[in-house]
């Protein structure tokens, strides 16, 4: 099937891994992730009344830890300053990326399609604080690429 892109907007808050695991629920609960189970491309779990209930019943599956959610789902943690990305964790943009791709510290939806090619390996996230025209923080851009 290969790896699919994902990306989402979330209001602003200023726990990046609080904003995360909202985001993975509320994904996980309208079904807007790809199911492995019935193997059916073109589809998302919504399609399917008998998808799993809770995340511990989708990844008990071992044909879902193979090939993935292709969405947020697989992404498990956001990566701390200082610490290394690891397989399936979300690193936030850093002000010296954001300036090297967009020329601004303070990054707006405008700028999103000049850092999206820091999402360049897959199984890794990325997110960025995006500001509002007065500058104020005001949603969390999440993307990535997943699944196999």
């Amino acid at each position: 099937m290969g790896a699919s892109g994902w990306s989402y907007y979330v209001p602003y808050q200023p726990d990046l891994g609080r904003a995360l695991d909202e985001l993975r629920k509320r994904v996980f609960e309208e079904g807007d992730y790809w199911w492995a189970e019935p193997y059916q491309l073109g589809t998302s779990a919504a399609d399917f009344p008998n998808r799993p209930r809770t995340e511990d019943e989708l990844w008990s599956s071992e044909a879902v830890l193979e090939s993935g959610t292709h969405s947020i789902l697989d992404m498990r943690t956001v990566v701390r300053p200082g610490e290394k990305p690891d397989y399936c964790t979300v690193e936030p943009v850093s002000e010296r990326e954001a300036l090297e791709c967009a020329g601004v510290a303070r990054l707006t939806r405008a700028h999103v399609e000049a850092i999206d090619d820091l999402a360049e390996q897959r199984w890794f996230g990325r997110c960025a604080v995006l500001h509002d025209d007065a500058g104020n923080p005001s949603e969390i851009y999440f993307w990535g690429y997943s699944g196999d």
